[in-house]
This record gives structure tokens, sequence and C-alpha cells, in this order.
């Protein structure tokens, strides 16, 4: 049987944390979870150690001191789920902007249609977001086709963060080499994916803003990630050496 484990970072989730995990639970795909803490001060940790008592065999956590960044999180989470021999590895968010029901439509994506990286796309089949204002709509959108344009990469979602991985895929890439923290981070592993040559599926989602706790979202974000798709079309890549 696969096995199956979802990365999620928290930063002051306390709103969310544990509904989040129970919905991932229940799901009827059997899905393990990480979830990166960076020293959250509402407590969000004390929530999961305490459900890890109720979890033991597939809640897990990693807790970090301070808030070192959405990209350093994941690079965290990903070697930790290769050592441990995890089949498909899991992005998301803590806030239900993901729903985890769709979770095993990403799973499928992978392990039916052959898929080496599944994205759930807000963009591949119109626009597909919910509860957002209009000037964020349109920033993330032509962001994306942006990115697409200097790239040349097909994929209409380059800044997703609901995504599955075939554990193979984080093997080959040097996740010691990206170099991109914020949402920049997102493109820079799905152009890094591309260019290795594994296959990219999108699968279409319905995008919904968090209704609890705080969005992380800065222009700081944004910016690095248009100057960093800049370097990143200047830069070889290559496959991790063994």
């Amino acid at each position: 049987m696969d096995r199956k484990i979802v990365i999620i970072p928290t930063y002051n989730e306390k709103e969310n944390i544990a509904n989040i995990i129970r919905a991932v639970f229940e799901q009827k795909e059997e899905f393990h979870i990480l979830v990166i803490e960076d020293g959250s001060p509402d407590g969000t940790a004390a929530i999961v150690k305490k459900m890890q008592e109720e979890f033991p065999q597939r809640l897990h956590m990693i807790e970090r001191q301070g808030k070192l960044g959405l990209g350093t999180a994941y690079i965290t989470g990903f070697k930790w789920c290769v050592e441990k021999g995890y089949d498909y590895i899991f992005e998301m968010d803590a806030d239900f902007s993901h729903n985890p029901e769709d979770l095993p439509r990403l799973y499928e994506a992978c392990s039916r249609d052959g898929a080496d990286l599944a994205i759930g796309s807000r963009y591949c089949n119109g626009i597909s977001v919910i509860n957002w204002p209009i000037g964020r709509v349109i920033m993330s959108y032509y962001a994306s086709v942006y990115v697409r344009t200097v790239l040349g990469m097909k994929v209409y979602d380059t800044t997703a963060g609901f995504k599955c991985y075939r554990r193979r895929v984080l093997e080959t890439i040097d996740l010691d080499k990206v170099k991109m923290k914020g949402y920049g981070f997102q493109i820079e592993m799905k152009y890094t994916t591309y260019k290795l040559g594994f296959k990219i599926k999108e699968v279409p989602i319905i995008f919904v803003d968090r209704k609890e706790g705080t969005s992380k979202m800065s222009s700081g974000i944004f910016g690095e990630a248009f100057w960093g798709v800049m370097k990143l079309k200047m830069r070889k890549i290559r496959p991790k050496q063994a």
C-alpha cells in the first residue's frame, strides 16, 4: 500500500490546526500528516502535541525556532518524508483554502494517471477563487501568466501551494540548492521539476480564502518571486548528484 503524507507548515494557526488535521484523517484514503511548526506564540504546537496522543502513528511534528519561511519549512519536511520512505508527499495550507477532500484527486493524478507532480490548480479551468478581493485575484492570475511566459513552462497556476509529489521527484531535486523562500519557492520547485523532465498534471480545484487566522501574504513575497523568476531562467538545473 502506498504511504502518503501531507506536510502542513504552521505559524499562528490555533483556530485551524485541529480541524484541518481531523479533516485530512477523515478522508477515505489513509494520509499521515507532518506539521512544520515555526514557534507560533499562539499555542499551535501544544494543540498538535495533544492530538498526537490521539493519532500517535499518523500525526508527526517538527518544531523550529522562529518564523523561518515557507520554503525552508517545506525543504525540512521533504527531507524528513523522503528519509522515512513515504511514496507520495503533499503540500497543503492549514487554513482550509485547500480542501482536504481534493487530496485523493491529487493522489490519483499521480498514482493512476502517471503524473510525477500533481498541482491543485486555481487557473487551469478558468479562475476558481472564492472570497479574494478582485485586485488580489488579478495580481495572482497575471503573476502566473508572467511566470509561464518567462520560463516557458506550461503550468497555469505557477504559485499554487497544493501539490502532490512522487518521492522520486524530491530525491532527484537537489533540495539544498533551492534558493527562494516565499511563494517564489513554489515557482522554483515546479520549474525544477519541469526542467528535470518529470510529468506535471494540473487538477482543477476551488480555492477559498481563509476564514480564521491571518494571511501570511506580503508585497515582499511577490517581489522575491518577480526577480527570482528572472534569475531562475538563467540557471542551469541539474539533478542531485548521488
